[in-house]
């Protein structure tokens, strides 16, 4: 089992870490797909490899393939789209009216069911740190139904997957 292997690789320190990834695993605001496609577009958005593969290799097999490219699109897209729309936030000026100028076709098809694309490119904007991201995106993810509960457990497994990254990568740095 994928996850446990991650959850023993963590130091003892990081026990909450062990916990938190335990309990949101099984989280039962979230059906399945939105779980499992949460928990992937979080790794991959953590750059961490370790990470990725093991969570990867326990909720990939819980998507489809459609919905696991599309988990893997929204990591993508919103790689993009955090730092561009987070610098015309910050910045202000005429930016925030000019044309992006940038492609986002798989927002508009994603292979999946919108919400559920939208729910895991919010949890990769709260990893990346976009605010314009994850209000756009928790507005749509709530017009389409889901609620602040949904939201917020997306979000806790984006925070729990980055401080599982952070930690691991600290420990290669002290180990190196």
């Amino acid at each position: 089992m994928s996850l446990e292997a991650l959850r023993n690789a963590l130091p003892d320190y990081a026990k909450d870490q062990k916990l938190n990834l335990g309990s949101l695993s099984t989280e039962p605001v979230l059906n399945e797909q939105q779980r499992a496609g949460t928990f992937v577009a979080s790794a991959l958005a953590s750059r961490n490899a370790t990470v990725i593969r093991h969570i990867v290799e326990e909720f990939g097999p819980k998507l489809s393939p459609e919905a696991l490219t599309a988990a893997k699109a929204a990591a993508s897209i919103m790689g993009m789209n955090n730092i561009y729309y987070r610098f015309t936030h910050l910045v202000h000026g005429d930016y925030a009216q000019m044309p992006a100028k940038l492609r986002m076709n798989v927002m508009a098809k994603p292979g999946v069911d919108k919400a559920d694309f939208e729910l895991w490119s919010l949890a990769v904007s709260a990893i990346n740190g976009c605010g314009m991201c994850m209000e756009s995106h928790e507005k749509v993810v709530l017009q389409h139904g889901m609620t602040k509960e949904m939201v917020q457990a997306a979000v806790r497994i984006a925070s729990v997957v980055h401080a599982v990254a952070a930690t691991l990568d600290g420990e290669a740095a002290l180990a190196a």
